[in-house]
């Protein structure tokens, strides 16, 4: 094949010159280069995050779990990983891992080639159960918890004591009460007394409602429940778990072949395993409110589980009263207020009508100007 190559090549036009200097430089081009390189930088972000590692084939590792280690604590350790719930190998440890870093039962990413574990990797953890922890500290002190002396003292003994002042128990040589009940009417202060302990302790808060574990497929709550205390056992410091309405899932046992209610069982029955199971408890406290404690399965009552039961009742006069002056303490009133008549004229009411009280007067001060 001959090329054909022409004589006198005419040189380009101005007009032609400045078109080709347009290519890959209008708005168009621009913008989606731009995207390209946000699109991978949030990538590498994201695999950061997730503990994904490029190997040195330029691979990513996969997930394996190492149950079990060989030689623990010496140099020739060595680690049987489960890859997909299909396959075992007994494998070493990469270049740059520690031995310290791997543990029983621990995700770990392990090289695609010789299957050596090059990082470990966090638990899988739902991320509905990650949103339940309570990030910020609530602003509720136990100077906020009216006509509740008794019951803050019960607290502080079963919650705070132990977070606080661990040396005594163990001066003692017994253990601290893991566990406790808060039952009475609706509007008696157990949620906001929850709340004053995670302000009062440097404990991470994690609030529960009973009815967001009942979930519409078997098994989806107790699955909940043990990745809930998993993630707690995984992290250092104190938690402190906080089941609201806890008869939702609690109730007794009833055979009566309902498919609802026997995942409902199933849940209840992994709370009462990870309260006193054969694994340990840890380093978390369990709190739990109701308002129906009859209606409760015994097996999650006994001492061991919840060891202590604190009930709140219907404040009397002088709570009452208490409780009108801390509603009332921001308000713009007069100072020469009855607070003592006005609890005396409010008789079976709860902290919660109470405020509701405090809260119409206003409006009605509103409703006059």
């Amino acid at each position: 094949m001959v090329l054909r190559t022409r004589k006198n090549p005419r040189p380009l036009e101005e007009d032609d010159i400045a078109l080709l200097k347009t290519y890959g430089l209008g708005p168009y081009p621009t913008t989606i280069k731009n995207a390209e390189k946000e699109i991978k930088e949030m990538a590498k972000k994201i695999n950061d995050l997730c503990g994904i590692k490029e190997s040195d084939t330029g691979r990513a590792t996969s997930v394996a779990r190492c149950t079990k280690i060989i030689n623990p604590n010496t140099e020739d350790a060595k680690y049987v990983i489960n890859v997909k719930q299909i396959t075992k190998f007994v494998v070493g440890l990469g270049d740059k891992v520690s031995p310290t870093d791997i543990e029983d039962g621990m995700r770990v990413g392990v090289d695609q080639n010789k299957y050596q574990i090059q990082i470990p990797l966090p638990p899988k953890i739902d991320p509905s159960v990650t949103m339940m922890t309570v990030e910020e500290k609530p602003d509720v002190t136990n100077n906020d918890v009216g006509g509740c002396k008794e019951q803050i003292e019960k607290m502080r003994e079963v919650v705070e004591l132990p977070m606080l002042h661990p040396e005594k128990f163990v001066k003692l040589g017994i253990d601290p009460p893991k566990g406790v009940l808060c039952y009475g009417p609706p509007g008696t202060g157990k949620t906001l007394l929850a709340r004053a302990v995670a302000n009062r302790t440097d404990a991470c808060f994690i609030r529960v409602i009973g009815s967001e574990l009942v979930q519409k497929y078997v098994g989806e709550g107790a699955r909940m429940v043990r990745e809930l205390f998993q993630m707690a056992r995984s992290k250092k410091g104190l938690y402190s778990v906080f089941f609201d309405e806890i008869d939702a899932i609690g109730g007794a046992r009833f055979d009566d072949g309902v498919g609802g209610d026997n995942e409902v069982q199933r849940t209840m029955l992994e709370i009462v395993n990870q309260l006193d199971g054969f694994d340990a408890r840890g380093n978390i406290k369990v709190l739990m409110a109701t308002k129906r404690p009859d209606t409760l399965n015994p097996a999650l009552l006994r001492p061991g589980r919840l060891d202590r039961k604190v009930e709140f009742g219907l404040p009397d006069l002088e709570s009452r009263t208490q409780i009108f002056k801390i509603h009332t303490r921001t308000m713009n009133c007069e100072r020469d207020i009855r607070f003592e008549l006005l609890a005396r004229l409010c008789p079976n009411s709860t902290g919660a009508d109470i405020r509701s009280v405090c809260t119409e007067a206003g409006m009605y001060a509103i409703r006059a100007r």
